[in-house]
């Protein structure tokens, strides 16, 4: 992982402007109040048995500690977040708002700051749709506060 390229990206995902319709940008998905950047995908798993997809979870997850290091000296700690109750209430019925139900769909848990001054929180996490799918290290900046 490039950790300078990564850290440039949130830096640029703090200061844009939010898209005014949901859909993707040229980092990733974003809508009203919301932005995401895929930071890394690894490849898909469909032919292993498993131990590559274990040392690749593995590596996205010290990838993402690697950068919270980072962001946490610009930030302080972060708010270690489990989207499992955010999911439940989604599945439920509840109206969760983006991005946080688009989130917890494929992010168990995120790393979050609220940037100082502002509305607007960053959030880190690790997605996979899937087991055999890629994973992604994901970069969010939101204005909408967590659920």
């Amino acid at each position: 992982m490039d950790i300078a390229r990564c850290l440039a990206t949130v830096d640029l995902l703090c200061t844009r402007e939010f898209p005014e319709e949901q859909g993707r940008t040229d980092l990733g998905p974003g809508g009203p109040g919301y932005l995401v950047a895929e930071l890394q995908t690894s490849g898909d798993f469909w032919e292993d048995d498993g131990a590559e997809w274990e040392e690749t979870e593995a590596q996205y997850e010290a990838d993402r500690d690697g950068l919270a290091e980072r962001l946490t000296d610009r930030w302080g700690p972060p708010h270690v977040i489990s989207l499992a109750s955010t999911l439940a209430r989604s599945m439920a019925g509840e109206d969760i708002p983006e991005p946080w139900a688009w989130l917890s769909g494929h992010v168990p848990d995120v790393q979050l700051w609220q940037l100082p001054g502002t509305a607007r929180w960053v959030a880190l996490g690790v997605s996979q749709w899937d087991k055999e799918l890629p994973f992604e290290l994901l970069a969010i900046v939101t204005e909408t506060d967590p659920p």
